[in-house]
């Protein structure tokens, strides 16, 4: 009798894998990936206008895509047997991710060079480094570019607001989970909401209640979004007053969860409250205010949903963002090509800020709280 058949837990391995069998598992992957690459290839080929044969859409490519997945997972069991199996549980989900992720930034790519305006009649034609020269003549992108330093530099007060905010609440005042929930109700508010409810009706310069209350303490014209300096600081002060609420509350669970002890023993060494603040309390607190601020930054980097409503980038482009650059040249210029490389740029320039940030941010704490 054999192995498998005295053994009824015996698992195929290695050993038990024929050469032939793994020399076929190898053709049929390879050959699958072969042909999905060669359908790819030609069909890039036929859109960049280079041969004249082709399919009218990409979708052979993503049936090609499909069939080598299927190909690469009956691989993997042929070739490596049991723990080819175990490799099912993931190659679906990789799978996914690439044609979700991958894909689509590929594609994204390969449109940034070409001329693609859905007004015009033509169609998508390769334009090769136009769309890069206009962008580096574009004085409303660069413009947008500066915008997103002053809005992301806003973050710091912010942070300062939030934490006296967070340690308000964590000290022993009358009403003290009442007054924790009216500081959340901003942040219960979709920013979309909150644009309509404040800078459309509340701001509204002749009747809303604030243009009004300006108006009562001497402000002749309360044009809260008329100058580029006012639209900003207002842009500023909405989308703070949203999202104030989420840094505030991750502070707040980081002092709660400083012992006690602590914080007396430093006041039985004789220091004060802010001695206490600055030498204890903050350094503890900087791993959960590094966490906070990096997770806003990440919020304000695509900020565009209170710009698009209340002021549409006005004026003359003095409130715009990048996000909300790009959202216009698609939806009122039909500029695919070009808002499609915008996009691409700010979202390499999104990964190296954010890079060195992190690189800096872990730098500053393990300096702080001695770790380094």
């Amino acid at each position: 009798m054999s192995v498998a058949e005295t053994d009824r837990l015996h698992t195929v391995g290695a050993d038990d894998i024929s050469p032939a069998r793994i020399a076929f598992g190898r053709a049929l992957v390879w050959g699958a990936a072969a042909a999905m690459v060669a359908m790819f290839a030609v069909q890039a080929l036929f859109e960049g206008g280079i041969i004249a044969f082709g399919f009218e859409n990409w979708r052979p490519v993503l049936y090609l895509y499909i069939v080598w997945g299927v190909c690469l997972c009956i691989a993997q069991v042929l070739i490596r047997g049991e723990q080819g199996k175990r490799a099912l549980f993931v190659i679906p989900a990789v799978l996914f991710v690439i044609s979700m992720v991958v894909f689509p930034l590929l594609f994204g790519l390969w449109i940034s060079f070409s001329d693609w305006n859905l007004s015009s009649l033509t169609g998508r034609k390769f334009n090769g480094l136009d769309n890069v020269r206009q962008m580096a003549t574009d004085p409303f992108y660069w413009n947008a570019l500066f915008n997103m330093v002053i809005y992301v530099a806003a973050i710091l007060v912010e942070y300062a607001i939030a934490f006296a905010l967070a340690l308000l609440l964590n000290a022993e005042i009358r009403a003290r989970k009442f007054w924790r929930v009216m500081f959340l109700l901003p942040l219960m508010l979709s920013p979309v909401a909150v644009s309509w409810m404040m800078g459309k009706s509340m701001m509204e310069i002749r009747f809303g209640p604030l243009a009004r209350l300006a108006r009562w303490l001497g402000w002749e014209n309360p044009s809260f979004f008329g100058s580029p300096e006012m639209a900003k600081l207002t842009i500023m002060l909405m989308d703070a007053w949203t999202f104030i609420p989420f840094m505030m509350i991750m502070i707040l669970a980081g002092l709660q969860a400083i012992p006690k002890e602590v914080q007396e023993a430093a006041k039985v060494d004789g220091a004060n409250a802010w001695q206490g603040f600055w030498q204890v309390t903050f350094p503890l607190m900087l791993p959960v205010s590094v966490t906070a601020i990096m997770i806003r930054v990440i919020f304000k980097l695509k900020l565009a949903d209170i710009i698009i409503n209340v002021t549409s980038g006005g004026p003359g482009g003095a409130t715009d963002t990048v996000t909300s650059f790009i959202f216009r040249e698609y939806r009122d210029r039909s500029n695919v090509g070009y808002g499609t490389l915008l996009a691409m740029v700010y979202l390499v320039l999104i990964v190296i800020f954010m890079t060195i940030l992190l690189k800096v941010s872990d730098r500053i704490v393990r300096r702080v709280t001695g770790m380094g």
